[in-house]
């Protein structure tokens, strides 16, 4: 089995210690893959019961054990990837990838446990909300090819071993991602600073809670789309809403509707400037915004508790 050129490589005789350290590297890449960091902690969990399923000699005669967890691990994406399309049929409302905290603010796992480090995404753009909706956009092996050559450094050579394709069937199957990836914004949008977008949500936060209507309209892009997820959980608007005004109105009605125990705090979701709802100090709502052209271009509002899990304070 080849040796994926961003993985890492344990020594033949590797221990546990050495095999669980490849554990941070497989949710990143399974997370990167499927968009939930539920479905990626049970890729990887899947992972390794097939590696402990080994005998002794088959482990013994794998060359990179990281390269054999990589694998491994993005087939089981690979084939997730190819159900989700049609579970996502009958998912109530438009469906969100699951949102991530910071990892210093990450609460809890399913179990109410505290959160593993290991398990901790790295935050940088290839995780931002803009990006992973892109990427569930593309076909199954678009989204691996892309992942493993272009985030994750393989080879094609590599990839073609997980999905089952020649070397330059992936090379173009990468190709066909990029595109995707570069007509989701229009070449003249510029990009706005860090600094600049965190402004620009700190001032909708401002507007917001001022109900100030004009100040959201001119924070708003005139072309500006809102989707929600609620996943039929949680109360939430089932289409998006089209048009800088039409969201501000929306924005006023839920502002004006809001119990009084709920507040709402600026957060960094997945690497981005956001903001977050507390209803008594438990997380009820994530919101992500698309900054581009200094304008507010797409929010993303995720409603599921299911994805709010390690938003979760109270």
């Amino acid at each position: 089995m080849t040796t994926p050129s961003g993985a890492g490589r344990a020594r033949p005789d590797a221990g546990l210690d050495a095999i669980m350290s490849e554990r941070r590297q497989l949710i990143n890449v399974a997370y990167r893959l499927l968009g939930t960091l539920t479905e990626a902690e049970d890729a990887v969990q899947e992972t390794y019961a097939r590696w402990y399923a080994l005998s002794p000699r088959q482990r013994d005669a794998i060359e990179s054990p990281g390269a054999w967890l990589t694998t491994v691990a993005s087939r089981i994406c690979l084939n997730v990837l190819g159900s989700a399309r049609a579970r996502r049929e009958t998912y109530v409302g438009e469906w969100i990838p699951e949102p991530l905290p910071e990892p210093g603010e990450w609460t809890s796992d399913r179990q109410g446990a505290t959160a593993d480090p290991a398990d901790r995404v790295t935050l940088d753009e290839s995780v931002n909300l803009a990006f992973l909706v892109v990427l569930d956009s593309m076909t199954p092996a678009e989204r691996v090819a892309f992942i493993l050559h272009d985030v994750f450094c393989h080879s094609f050579a590599e990839v073609a071993e997980i999905v089952g394709r020649t070397p330059a069937a992936c090379r173009q199957l990468a190709s066909s991602a990029r595109r995707r990836i570069r007509d989701s914004r229009p070449p003249a949008t510029s990009v706005t600073p860090a600094a600049q977008r965190a402004g620009i949500v700190r001032d909708f936060k401002q507007a917001w809670e001022a109900k100030d209507i004009d100040a959201l309209i001119g924070l708003l892009d005139p072309g500006a789309t809102a989707i929600a997820d609620g996943g039929g959980l949680a109360l939430s608007f089932l289409h998006p809403i089209e048009g800088g005004e039409q969201i501000a109105h929306a924005w006023i009605e839920i502002a004006r509707r809001r119990p009084g125990s709920m507040t709402f705090l600026e957060r960094t979701v997945n690497g981005q400037p956001g903001l977050v709802a507390q209803l008594d100090g438990v997380t009820v709502t994530v919101y992500a915004f698309d900054i581009a052209d200094d304008r507010i271009k797409r929010i993303w509002v995720v409603r599921n508790p299911e994805k709010l899990r390690l938003w979760t304070t109270g």
